[in-house]
């Protein structure tokens, strides 16, 4: 049982301020750093943390999860858990929390920007007129209205950006490897290989797994309508960049916007280098896509609220890696007693006679599990909760046992 001003938070990669007041007004311990760390360095930040929050460039490896055993639960403060070792992270009974849907409208208002950007070549004629050349051209530039737009990955962004797309006058065609449903008049294609031969743009909104690494290589490329433009705003190891290079080198493809890159500096950096660099409309930012005020703050919101709910109340709710469980908040004189255990036979009867054997009463229970893991909720009272945890610890198949 931990007292709120007990409860230490440690938050890495300059999390907006909103976390750190949020998690202060509950009387949290902060401790906040501006910048990523690694190694030893994030080891001992974190020893002695029960809640851990990150962005992007922080690396919860198994070593480093290990490493803290009075942790709690993970907050990733973006979208993206890639970084984190989600089934270490579960298999610890540690639920990870992110914000999916925080910086959806910052991304695709980007999208819209970059494709804007490209179709009139903008990014080259703001170089230009900085270095004092006047090249007023209407050569290879085209309003959006009317042209195609094809979303590859129509998930919570990529519907976003159909519905501004279309608002502007483009056409919009999408492809995704789940049956979603169309919005406004978007059109679903057969399959990517469709969606790139009419497509004027080509914007991609996919995750990172197996099967989206080099989604987009020479053979895609290839099958780019000529003349047309490519846009990731999703993640690095999307798009083949050599492959990139050489379509845009021969004239194939007219323009490009990378957000994301394959390898990425931890920090601020004044030597980071791409063969991209240099290639006419070609519009490169540093993962910029979720970087508004807005964008930031909601996440801030969001993610401390889910972490601060799982420390006060055990509710799971909206975790990407653990069963999702919750109860109504505790009735006065109970105690609540989360229980991580191994998804094996026998678990819930070992656990209510365990509560028995003490001469205790469950006010209230609820169990859900998947393959590998099972969460419980109980509320008991009468009889001495410390016994009850240590009891519960004993259980072999127990992965880990909290008390409110």
């Amino acid at each position: 049982m931990y007292e709120s001003r007990e409860v230490r938070v440690v938050l890495l990669e300059n999390i907006h301020a909103r976390a750190v007041e949020s998690f202060q007004r509950l009387g949290y311990a902060v401790a906040h750093y501006k910048q990523a760390l690694e190694g030893d360095e994030l080891k001992y930040a974190i020893k002695d943390a029960q809640i851990v929050g990150i962005r992007s460039k922080t690396n919860l490896t198994q070593d480093i999860l290990e490493s803290a055993p009075n942790l709690w639960t993970v907050g990733a403060f973006c979208i993206g858990t890639n970084q984190i070792d989600l089934d270490v992270a579960s298999g610890l009974g540690l639920p990870v929390f992110n914000a999916p849907f925080s910086n959806t409208r910052s991304v695709a208002e980007l999208t819209i920007a970059e494709a804007v950007a490209l179709n009139r070549q903008l990014g080259d004629r703001s170089s230009e007129v900085h270095r004092g050349v006047w090249k007023k051209s209407a050569e290879g530039c085209h309003e959006v209205r009317g042209r195609t737009l094809g979303i590859v990955g129509y998930g919570h962004i990529g519907s976003q950006v159909s519905v501004l797309a279309e608002a502007m006058g483009m056409r919009v065609v999408f492809h995704d490897v789940v049956d979603v449903l169309p919005l406004g008049n978007a059109e679903r294609t057969r399959s990517l290989e469709a969606l790139l031969e009419v497509s004027d743009v080509v914007t991609l909104h996919v995750p990172e797994t197996p099967e989206t690494i080099n989604l987009m290589g020479r053979e895609q490329f290839a099958a780019m309508k000529p003349g047309s433009v490519l846009i990731n705003n999703a993640r690095g190891t999307v798009v083949d960049i050599d492959a990139l290079v050489d379509h845009l080198n021969s004239g194939h493809l007219s323009g490009a916007a990378i957000d994301v890159f394959p390898t990425e500096p931890a920090g601020a950096a004044k030597d980071f280098t791409s063969p991209l660099q240099g290639i006419p409309n070609v519009i490169l930012t540093p993962h910029v896509g979720g970087s508004t005020l807005e964008a930031q703050i909601d996440i801030a919101g969001s993610v401390s609220s889910r972490l601060m709910r799982f420390a006060s109340t055990g509710s799971s709710a909206t975790a990407v890696n653990v069963p999702e469980v919750s109860l109504p908040m505790l009735h006065a004189g109970h105690k609540r007693v989360l229980h991580f255990h191994r998804n094996v036979p026998g678990m819930l009867a070992a656990l209510n006679h365990a509560v028995a054997e003490l001469g205790m009463n469950i006010a209230a229970q609820v169990l859900q599990s998947d393959q590998r893991h099972s969460y419980t909720i109980l509320d008991v009272h009468g009889g001495d909760t410390s016994v009850l945890q240590a009891r519960l610890e004993a259980i072999p198949e127990t992965i880990r046992v909290r008390v409110i």
